[in-house]
């Protein structure tokens, strides 16, 4: 077999796509291209939205902790599924973090890993994220369950869903920003 200029070039795509989708280089290159094409989350619109029928949903942090949505009812909630692995999740995680600095004490963030205890501390630590991760205990609310992860919901102060995103988006923008100010007015 001669090797010939195409041969060549087409050898070096081929192990140029086998990169970015099997080591870390190309982790971080999902990462990247996510984060580029992430806009910002869109509300649903009154006719679609769901009211959570019960808030009981046991979760704990890394640390420990018990957490129960039930006693956030009535407050602005956030809810993100995400996981170290998953390439869309770990490019909004920024976004996610720069809104949760500014609305920690007016939103709750329930920020739910599917993913190993020591591995999301260390991807935390690592990252400079502070807001807090919590794990599923049981089964969430129906109406927040997703076979997709990135997903969030943004829930208003009577339980309705009033965003409902997959994939990657900017959490930080000034869209998603005015909304959640319009729902702390409510």
């Amino acid at each position: 077999m001669t090797f010939n200029r195409k041969k060549i070039l087409n050898l070096i795509f081929y192990v140029l796509i086998a990169a970015v989708l099997f080591t870390p280089l190309g982790f971080k290159v999902k990462v990247y291209v996510n984060r580029i094409f992430s806009g910002s989350a869109s509300s649903v619109t009154i006719e679609e939205q769901v009211a959570l029928q019960s808030y009981n949903w046991n979760l704990v942090d890394g640390s420990g902790s018990n957490f129960n949505l039930k006693e956030h009812k009535g407050k602005v909630i956030l809810v993100n599924f995400w996981a170290t692995w998953c390439p869309p999740c770990v490019a909004e995680m920024p976004s996610l973090q720069k809104l949760y600095a500014d609305y920690k004490d007016k939103v709750v963030f329930v920020l739910v890993a599917e993913d190993k205890v020591a591995k999301v501390n260390t991807y935390l630590k690592e990252n400079e994220f502070n807001f807090k991760v919590y794990y599923s205990k049981s089964n969430a609310p129906k109406e927040l369950v997703s076979k997709v992860i990135p997903t969030t919901y943004i829930l208003n102060k009577e339980g309705k869903i009033v965003v409902n995103e997959t994939g990657a988006k900017d959490w930080n923008s000034t869209k998603t920003r005015d909304l959640i100010e319009n729902l702390l007015k409510e």
